[in-house]
């Protein structure tokens, strides 16, 4: 029911762009794309994955027009606490960072973890640990796109 009464009052861009935090760059991609393993260090993100992903999609007979950079990165201790007390978490773990070329700008963005975290307000080390890192990222994510 809530689910139909979602899709009647919210279009599909709505939901995409609630459940994303994004930030524009005017840099070039590639420059704030050699940035992320520094950033990563710097604000203590265990960088995990690294996927050029139009250079994966090309490989399998499917070119784009836009470079899109995909990033999987990771804070242990928080992630470890999650998945201890709320395991089915796990299907948004680990953090991811995209960046992509759209109109001319590059896109910094990730998952808007605010609503998802508010379904861990019952463990308040937790949360403040959780929102704390959600914080860090998105500090990270505004330093990834200053020049």
């Amino acid at each position: 029911m809530l689910e139909k009464l979602v899709k009647a009052f919210m279009p599909a861009k709505k939901m995409i762009d609630m459940f994303t935090y994004k930030i524009v760059s005017n840099q070039p991609i590639e420059q704030i794309a050699q940035k992320v393993p520094e950033a990563c260090e710097q604000y203590k993100f265990a960088l995990l994955q690294t996927y050029v992903y139009h250079e994966i999609v090309e490989s399998k007979g499917f070119p784009i027009k836009r470079k899109v950079y995909i990033y999987e990165i990771c804070q242990a201790k928080t992630a470890a606490a999650m998945l201890t007390d709320y395991p089915h978490f796990s299907i948004f773990m680990p953090c991811k960072i995209a960046m992509y070329e759209e109109n001319g700008s590059v896109v910094i963005s990730t998952m808007n973890m605010e609503i998802m975290l508010n379904a861990v307000t019952s463990t308040p080390n937790l949360y403040k640990d959780a929102t704390t890192l959600f914080s860090t990222l998105k500090t990270m994510m505004q330093s990834l796109s200053n020049n």
